[in-house]
């Protein structure tokens, strides 16, 4: 057994040793927190062990324009300032908030993501916030503020190395190396959905070959599942399609279908299944994590379903060193580990001068 490394009683496995979970500690005051989404914009207030007051959720106005989303941001983090506690809402440290990428998080800029509308570009967020509510505002990728709230309350508490994944829509990720985040120069690292699985395959949302997205994706069993009616070789989908319209098919339908016995559902299931575990063995090989924590709604619906194969697939693929550490778990959070994230991600930047005025390398290099 390794150095540092506690054996589980009940099956023997190594398990993570008890280190800092990072460099920062918790704020002891709440926080206000902002998930930016492309259907809908939540804020809440949280408590310094990550519970959520006065949590808002409105739709996302998007066809109304980056102006108009800026300003349901504000909203709703006022309204939910306004509807905690007194002595909560003088009490708040800043506002973090999640957005899907890819941002700038030294500017507070969210740079294009793909499910705000065709407008919204290089649009400034964290000042914005910031004098609106007259509070420190701090801007991250939504998959790197969930892998810190896991980090802090969920399923890699006290572990330093370990991956962070969603499978829902799409497929995200997160990378905390010795208890950090890992961000590259450009704040891209970790996008984890977004790695080939095949040499030849469909073509990815981003415009890549053969991703992990492509396969195992929300959008992508979509794609799948439009494909099998129109071809005439599902007749479950085909019967869903009748019911609902052939673009109201889902992810939930194909494993509807495979839980039906169609022959074709079962395969895409299978397929996506196999793709995912894959993608794991060669995250194992490459990082070296302790846990690959594994969150989103098709993972959640999905469990050991999903992450049953990959487990196996690591333990007979991996590396021999890297694989016999890693377990794959699911993670504990849900839907709002993005709120709750607010909390480390204003803990940790506080008084950290580089998310106030920009890094000055990657600007200095985007400029050149």
């Amino acid at each position: 057994m390794a150095p540092g490394v506690a054996r589980d009683a009940a099956d023997g496995r190594d398990q993570p040793p008890r280190l800092p979970t990072s460099r920062f500690a918790l704020s002891a005051r709440p926080v206000l927190a902002l998930d930016l989404g492309g259907t809908q914009v939540r804020a809440a207030v949280i408590l310094p062990d990550g519970s959520r007051v006065a949590r808002i959720a409105t739709e996302t106005p998007k066809a109304k324009g980056p102006d108009a989303v800026v300003d349901a941001c504000v909203e709703a983090l006022r309204m939910s300032r306004a509807r905690a506690p007194r002595n909560l809402a003088g009490a708040i440290a800043g506002v973090g908030v999640s957005s899907p990428g890819p941002i700038d998080p030294w500017r507070g800029v969210i740079i294009e993501p793909p499910n705000l509308g065709p407008e919204f570009h290089d649009i400034p967020i964290a000042a914005p916030l910031e004098a609106a509510l007259g509070l420190p505002t701090y801007l991250e990728r939504d998959t790197n503020v969930a892998a810190l709230a896991e980090q802090s309350f969920g399923a890699a508490r006290e572990c330093p190395d370990f991956l962070y994944m969603t499978v829902s829509t799409g497929i995200g990720g997160a990378i905390v190396s010795g208890g950090q985040l890992l961000y590259g120069p450009d704040a891209t690292a970790g996008e984890l959905g977004h790695v080939p699985v095949n040499l030849d395959g469909p073509v990815c949302g981003c415009g890549g070959i053969a991703h992990l997205e492509a396969f195992a994706a929300g959008a992508g069993l979509a794609r799948f599942a439009r494909e099998a009616v129109e071809a005439g070789t599902s007749h479950f989908l085909a019967h869903r399609a009748a019911e609902n319209g052939i673009d109201a098919l889902g992810a939930h339908d194909v494993a509807d279908g495979e839980d039906a016995g169609d022959a074709v559902c079962m395969a895409l299931m299978g397929q996506a299944r196999t793709a995912f575990s894959v993608a794991c063995a060669g995250y194992v090989n490459i990082f070296n994590p302790r846990l690959i924590v594994v969150g989103g709604t098709i993972a959640d619906k999905q469990g050991d379903r999903l992450l049953g194969p990959a487990r196996d697939y690591v333990a007979r693929y991996s590396l021999k060193t890297p694989r016999r550490r890693v377990q794959i778990v699911p993670a504990e959070l849900g839907a709002d580990v993005s709120l709750a994230g607010a909390q480390p991600l204003v803990s940790m930047r506080l008084g950290e001068g580089q998310w106030r005025a920009g890094r000055a390398d990657v600007t200095a290099a985007v400029s050149a």
